[in-house]
């Protein structure tokens, strides 16, 4: 199979993890105008803001990074494969109900750090957790033996229904003593029919430890744990010390809460370039453990890490170039447009850490995934450093800058290591170029003096294209073939 195959091959599946992914979370981020208009102040927008960040960061815990160990380990058509699925969803089982009950005990103690007045709130923010990583291994198998149609369903399912409960729930009975609340039941239900989907999964399962296999996944699964808690610390801790380090007063008139509301609304826009790189990732992480063994997995690795910058690229300027437009079809409360500026960095934040994923196929594969914890430590600390310092200075912007330059070290870190035990020919200074062009795109269009949002959008439309279509003839120049020999 030539190159230029294998990487159409990992667009297409790119593409249905997209619709099973990227697509219900695009469809679950246009319930951000309903949940506002429902909320009607900041304030309660930074409560859900809270809640979904700690749910996002607990989900790498209760997961243990055994998705990933579960690629290592079992093979589609194996000998192996039912008992490594066995093996696997044994571990995310009862890991999950252990931390289950932790939560549950320790709901008094999280209820004060999060100033929440409502109980309930913690007890299905457990729940969900439950329900999502029971089902997180048959997800997983659907990965690996290519079905992704049917990842894609089960996926679109589900954001149907969790849309159509959020519409219900804010725009018909909406109470606001139940408040945000109702944001997470409808969470809990849609996620809880995932257990109606894998039921015949869930009932052929049966509990299995293997002393020397279990032990194995495990010491290769925590490292990646914790290279995936830092994704997610940085948006946790922007979040959660935004409100303990905001000197009063920085924002005259509001309160800590309100800016938390600002920023946790503003940050929705650069979910987007998240989504594209979750999409990606379910089809590459497989994809990369399958090609490892070939002669010139190298190549095609930097081949695939080059193309994925120039389309995080892309997204990055569709977004950062077009958040009047967005505010103007999501977020009509002015009082939000005020944290725009945090976009553009968060943006190129989230396209770092999607560079960073790729790099870090080396120590998947050289089975070295403590070199993870290593890196993702050291990503913890400055996170925290960072906050810590910028917050009191810059605010939410601040926050926002600690982003791409955490995830950038990480990237930066990664490659250099990567380098020395699996060198891969990616093409740094290409890559860099296309990065730099786009940022200095987006802020030299802010000095550009557009009469209204629609001249501007098709303004800035026209920019895109020009980008695209400068980018496609330049890579057609370069690699007329595969790209790669």
């Amino acid at each position: 199979m030539s190159v230029s195959t294998k990487i159409r091959q990992l667009a297409g599946q790119t593409v249905l993890y997209g619709l099973g992914n990227m697509l219900p979370r695009l469809l679950n981020f246009l319930l951000i105008r309903p949940q506002i208009t429902a909320f009607n102040d900041p304030e309660k927008f930074g409560v859900l803001t809270n809640i979904l960040s700690l749910v996002a960061l607990l989900n790498i815990v209760y997961s243990f990074g055994m998705e990933t160990a579960f690629f290592r380990f079992a093979s589609p058509s194996g000998a192996n494969a039912k008992r490594i699925f066995n093996i696997a969803q044994t571990a995310v089982t009862s890991l999950s109900l252990l931390f289950t009950g932790i939560l549950f005990l320790s709901a008094p103690v999280l209820m004060d750090l999060m100033e929440l007045s409502q109980p309930s709130l913690i007890v299905y923010m457990i729940f969900i957790l439950l329900a999502d990583n029971l089902t997180l291994i048959p997800f997983a198998r659907l990965r690996l033996e290519n079905k992704a149609m049917k990842f894609a369903l089960y996926k679109l399912i589900n954001v149907l229904i969790l849309v159509g409960l959020n519409l219900y729930f804010l725009c018909v009975v909406y109470d606001p003593a139940v408040g945000v609340g109702y944001v997470l039941i409808a969470n809990l239900i849609a996620n809880c029919f995932y257990l109606f989907f894998f039921a015949k999964d869930l009932f052929a399962w049966r509990p299995v430890f293997d002393k020397e296999l279990s032990a194995a996944m495990f010491r290769y699964a925590y490292p990646v744990m914790l290279t995936g808690l830092a994704a997610m610390m940085n948006e946790f801790f922007s979040r959660g010390l935004l409100t303990k380090l905001l000197p009063e007063g920085f924002y005259p008139g509001r309160t800590s809460q309100y800016a938390l509301g600002v920023f946790g609304a503003c940050y929705k826009f650069s979910v987007l370039m998240n989504l594209g790189i979750q999409a990606f990732r379910m089809g590459a992480e497989p994809f990369f453990f399958s090609q490892a063994k070939e002669k010139n997995s190298p190549a095609l690795f930097a081949l695939v890490n080059h193309y994925f910058i120039i389309a995080g690229c892309f997204v990055m300027l569709a977004v950062a170039l077009n958040t009047d437009l967005l505010c103007f079809l999501f977020i009509p409360q002015k009082e939000y447009w005020e944290g725009l500026g945090i976009v553009p960095p968060l943006l190129l934040g989230y396209l770092f850490l999607g560079i960073y994923y790729n790099f870090t196929v080396w120590f998947k594969l050289t089975d070295r995934t403590y070199f993870g914890t290593y890196i993702t430590v050291g990503g913890a600390l400055l996170t925290v450093a960072l906050n810590c310092v910028f917050i009191p200075l810059w605010g939410y912007a601040g926050s926002s800058w600690a982003t791409p330059i955490v995830y950038g070290g990480m990237m930066v870190a990664c490659y250099a290591l990567g380098q020395k035990y699996y060198p891969v020919p990616y093409f740094i200074f290409s890559g860099m170029a296309y990065i730099i062009l786009s940022f200095v795109i987006i802020y030299a269009v802010k000095f550009m003096p557009y009469s209204n949002i629609f001249i501007s959008t098709a303004g800035n439309g026209l920019l895109l294209l020009l980008f695209a279509g400068s980018a496609w003839m330049w890579e057609r120049r370069r690699f007329p073939r595969d790209g790669v020999k």
